[in-house]
């Protein structure tokens, strides 16, 4: 016998639905408007404002600068996370407890906060050039999500299989990257999508880090709508929410949403 669900819990789900579906939507639609101001619902439709997101050469800069950025700030993170995720797991009985915190206090920490003193310190006290102090920067606040997701995978990894290979005479190195690695995968790439969004996104800490010709496409954005509050600045959010549903696409195609549940 089927259990009939309650009409007001589907009430609920609809209208829960239509929350988190309705600003999507808002931004679509005054994306596409044919006027030269953001309104909603939209007056005509249009794909100009897309078009003029590429005319606009400060659009383009920011944009290759944001993806650099993105790609090698999560990469630079990704390479100290997952040794990092590692020797928690590996040796969490031997290590303080204390240590794991210690990787995600770039979230608890106000992002403000962070994006000051990362300017105060590295690039005014350490004079580090812009573009090197920003991927410092954008590394250092997507490292939690790497160490923490990568960790929990590696917290339900066997170690016993790792040291079955180095008592067959595999070098401990070469067990590292050929084993354990390959069976927390699905937690390394889960670690790169989240870094790679976070960082695509960031201003807090962004826009304390930039400087002369040195932009973020987010920070770029807001200054382009304290001049022109047209609908380009929806074309370019939906473009940023295109590159997300292009990220998790590939993974789905590749691997499976699925598999990143393993």
């Amino acid at each position: 016998m089927k259990q009939r669900i309650h009409p007001l819990l589907v009430a609920f789900a609809v209208l829960v639905f239509f929350f988190l579906l309705g600003p999507l939507v808002i931004i679509l639609g005054s994306a596409v408007s044919d006027t030269s101001y953001l309104t909603f619902p939209p007056q005509g439709l249009t794909l100009r404002w897309f078009s003029n997101i590429f005319e606009i050469s400060a659009f383009v800069r920011t944009m290759k600068t944001s993806f650099l950025l993105a790609v090698g700030g999560t990469a630079l993170s990704m390479a100290i996370g997952i040794p990092a995720a590692y020797a928690l797991a590996r040796f969490r009985f031997q290590l303080p407890a204390f240590l794991g915190n210690i990787y995600v206090l770039p979230i608890l920490i106000p992002e403000i906060v962070l994006g000051f003193s990362l300017m105060k310190t590295v690039a005014i006290g350490a004079d580090v050039p812009i573009m090197l102090a920003l991927l410092l920067g954008h590394a250092l606040i997507v490292l939690p999500y790497c160490v923490r997701v990568v960790g929990a995978s590696l917290n339900s990894f066997d170690f016993s299989i790792e040291e079955a290979a180095v008592s067959l005479g595999c070098p401990r190195w070469k067990a590292f990257f050929t084993v354990v690695l390959p069976n927390v995968r699905a937690g390394i790439i889960a670690g790169f999508i989240l870094a790679f969004i976070t960082s695509l996104n960031d201003v807090s800490v962004s826009i304390f880090l930039t400087g002369p010709g040195v932009s973020t496409l987010p920070i770029q954005l807001l200054a382009h709508m304290e001049q022109f509050f047209d609908p380009t600045i929806a074309s370019v959010s939906v473009l940023l929410m295109g590159v997300t549903v292009a990220v998790m696409a590939i993974v789905e195609r590749t691997l499976g949403l699925t598999f990143l549940t393993k």
